[in-house]
């Protein structure tokens, strides 16, 4: 585990300040998540509940739209869609994709999964 953290620390230097504070914030995002999952096991609720959608702001973050998505669709198990979602904003951070077309993205996994969920279908 010693190198892992020390590997991440290398890379972690080898960022600009903003990049380190994207970062930070994802780690901070994937940390928030584990303790969710960790705390309760969540299945679906005899009536589904709709979500509450909220407004995307000007000039989002991707991590920013993750933590609003998270905040809109709370029914929704987020360790489920980890591997959509992870892929996303790592692809986004590394390669410097477009944020707007990432989070039209996330916004569209975030509501096939709640479709999912309110069909009562596992995938």
């Amino acid at each position: 585990m010693a190198s892992a953290e020390q590997q991440l620390t290398a890379l972690f230097k080898q960022l600009g300040a903003a990049e380190q504070a994207t970062l930070l914030d994802f780690a901070a995002f994937l940390a928030s998540r584990t303790r969710t999952a960790a705390v309760a096991v969540k299945t679906a609720p005899e009536v589904m509940p709709a979500p509450e959608i909220i407004e995307r702001p000007a000039g989002e973050s991707v991590v920013g739209a993750l933590k609003r998505l998270s905040k809109s669709y709370p029914m929704l198990d987020k360790t489920v869609m980890l591997g959509a979602t992870s892929e996303l904003v790592a692809t986004s951070i590394m390669q410097g994709s477009d944020p707007a077309g990432v989070i039209d993205e996330l916004e569209v996994i975030f509501s096939e999964h709640y479709e999912q969920l309110k069909s009562g279908s596992k995938g």
